[in-house]
Parts: structure tokens; C-alpha cells; sequence
């Protein structure tokens, strides 16, 4: 191919990119190419209560889709609740507008959008349970994200646990990814409050021999506060059930390969700093194992407002295979050159390392 030729052809594929892709004044990058990243979704429930807001939980995974090629994402992460109300037919209008079936399918919707393109991971929240907010374990999940919706499950879900009707759901299951850098990983959902028969389902997974070698992150809705004290019991009606140091001490701590374990449902009329928390403690094989929650529903300043401001977390995992880089990001500010600036939340509790063992 003589210059002139692949100098032509060169132009015409910038310019075939440029118009199939959306400019942002701000477009975040991984700091090193041989990087991936992994996104989070914190607790998308005030999105989806109110037909105003749902359009901005679609943002998001919009975003996410359109940015699977430029930050390599392996995975996104859901921390749940990803309605208000499970089962409710007339709306109050204060928590939400929309009836419980108008709220799955408005999840269901948003999902559609990274549905054969990449893996996702959801784990249920407090709210997706019960008919307002977990008086019992019925739950809708399974009736809207059923294994056969997304094809790249075939490759990545490799276990599912029984519900409480001793149904194998998404409610409890196992995700894999290979990666260059970091070997296999693998990423255990964990239903709300688990019960003993979830929690044991869980150990028997992660100790399983063709997972030993693995980095194991759990994910589950309600772990610890924004004080990052682990939660010994919450006023749910729904029983039995685990919470955050009962979580730790049935699970994590035993397991020599859980090296993360993520969590979101707690927020406060508050600041940002009000919303999250971090901790480290060693697990009984003596490593380090980073626990991380994150919420945004009150990001605005309001139960009632628009959802959360479109905030979601960045993992980049570093080449080393052991740091993970993260950052707090909004595709809304994002967007327009006027919010641009507050597109990133930069502060210590926000922007910062994990060094996994």
C-alpha cells in the first residue's frame, strides 16, 4: 500500500469515528494502555421511581456502552436496589411516580443498552424485596434479568444460587473474567440480608479448587456504614437474614481469595463524604482485604431529587495486578461544556489506590 493510499484511508476512518462518536468536553482515559477497567453503578432506585429521572440512569449505561472499547471494560457492577418498590400498584408521588412494574422495566430498559455488548453484575437491594422495602424475600429480579437476556453471560456466569424459593436466580451467582494482567477474576453476588443458605452457597464457591487461584470480589447491597462500620442488624422485617459483620465473619474472613468485598444502600442527606466509606482488615490467611461502599441517590442534596447526579465509580486495574485506581465520575456534568468542570469528584475519599494482595 503506497503513503498516499493509507494517508486516504487513514482520514476517512478518523472521520467515519468522529461522526459515529459522541464528543464529550470531557472523556476519561485509563493512566496506563495496558490497563482495564471495571465500572460501578451505585444504588440506581431514585432514578427509576420517577419517569423525569429514568432517562438519567440510562446516561449511564449509554455512557458505559460507548466507552467499552476506550477505557477496556471488562465488567460493570450494580450495588442494587434497583427499585424503590418491589410490588406496589398506586404510586404516593413522593417516593416515586411510577408503579413497581414501571420501575423494573425502566431498569430492565436502561440495561437493554449494555445487553450482548459486555457482562454485568446486579446484585439486589433492600428496596427489590417485599412489596415497599423488604418485609419478605419476594423479588422481581428474576422475572426481568433472567440468565438467557444478556449472551456474554454464556462466557462469564459460571454459578447461581438458589433464592428463597429454591429457584437458581441471579440473586446469588458467580461472574468470571480473564484478563492479561490480573489472571482470572471472579465476582460473587450476594442477595440483601443474605440468608445462612446464600452465605454457604458463597463459601463453597469461592473455595472451590478451580477458583483458588482467583481474586474474588463480593458484591452485595448492605454492608457497612458511612462510618465504614460493618452492620450487626437493620430493622428490615426480612428474616432470617445476615448482615455486614456476620457477612465478614461467615465469609470473607474465612475465605483465603476474597481480596474485595463491595457494597452500596447507605446514604445521607449529607455531603459526598457522608456517602462513602473504605476500610481494610486482614482475613484469616493474614491479607488485607479492601471493603468499599458507595452510594449517590442523595448526591443533590434531596431524597427526592433526580437520582444521584449520574456518579459512578472508575476501577482501573493497573497492570502490576495488584493496584486498583479509583475514580468518581458523572456523564451528566460530563456532557456539556458548562458542567464540564465538575465532571470528576477529586477529593481523598473519593479519588484514590487500592493495593489488593
Amino acid at each position: 500500500m503506497n503513503k498516499k493510499l493509507f494517508f486516504i484511508l487513514t482520514i476517512i476512518h478518523l472521520n467515519i469515528f468522529c461522526i459515529s462518536a459522541q464528543i464529550y468536553p470531557v472523556r476519561p482515559q485509563l493512566s496506563d494502555k495496558h490497563s482495564f477497567s471495571m465500572i460501578l453503578l451505585p444504588d440506581p432506585q431514585s432514578y427509576n421511581k420517577f419517569d423525569a429521572n429514568q432517562p438519567l440512569f440510562e446516561l449511564q449505561t449509554a455512557w458505559i456502552a460507548n466507552s467499552i472499547e476506550p477505557l477496556n471494560i471488562k465488567g460493570v457492577l450494580c450495588t442494587g436496589d434497583l427499585v424503590e418498590q418491589n410490588e406496589i400498584r398506586i404510586p404516593d408521588g413522593i417516593n416515586g411516580n411510577q408503579t413497581s412494574e414501571e420501575q423494573w422495566q425502566a431498569a430492565s430498559r436502561a440495561f437493554e443498552r449494555l445487553d450482548d455488548k459486555i457482562s454485568y453484575v446486579v446484585c439486589t437491594g433492600n428496596h427489590d424485596y417485599g412489596y415497599e422495602k423488604a418485609e419478605n424475600r419476594l423479588c422481581h429480579l428474576p422475572d426481568y434479568f433472567p440468565s438467557e437476556r444478556n449472551s456474554c453471560w454464556k462466557k462469564s456466569l459460571v454459578e447461581t444460587g438458589l433464592n428463597y424459593q429454591g429457584i437458581p436466580t441471579l440473586e446469588n451467582a458467580a461472574y468470571e473474567f480473564e484478563t492479561d494482567t490480573w489472571g482470572k477474576l471472579l465476582v460473587i453476588s450476594l442477595e440483601f440480608a443474605p440468608r445462612d443458605e446464600a452465605i454457604e452457597w458463597a463459601a463453597k464457591v469461592a473455595g472451590k479448587a478451580k477458583y483458588k487461584n482467583h481474586k474474588v470480589i463480593l458484591l452485595t447491597h448492605s454492608y457497612m456504614s458511612p462510618e465504614a462500620k460493618r452492620h450487626i442488624k437493620e430493622s428490615y422485617k426480612i428474616s432470617p437474614a445476615n448482615y455486614g459483620e456476620a457477612i465478614w465473619q461467615k465469609l470473607v474472613y474465612p475465605s483465603s481469595n476474597i481480596c474485595m468485598v463491595i457494597c452500596g444502600h447507605e446514604c445521607e442527606i449529607a455531603d459526598y463524604k457522608g456517602n462513602v466509606s473504605f476500610r481494610t482488615d486482614k482475613n484469616s490467611t493474614g491479607k488485607n482485604v479492601a471493603q468499599m461502599m458507595f452510594n449517590a441517590q442523595t448526591a443533590d442534596g434531596q431524597w427526592h431529587g433526580n437520582g444521584g447526579d449520574c456518579w459512578l465509580r472508575i476501577m482501573e486495574f493497573m497492570p502490576d495486578g495488584k493496584t486498583i485506581k479509583i475514580k468518581t465520575f458523572s456523564p451528566l456534568f460530563a456532557l456539556s461544556p458548562l458542567t464540564s468542570e465538575k465532571a470528576w469528584r477529586t477529593d481523598s475519599y473519593d479519588q484514590f489506590d487500592i493495593t489488593i494482595e
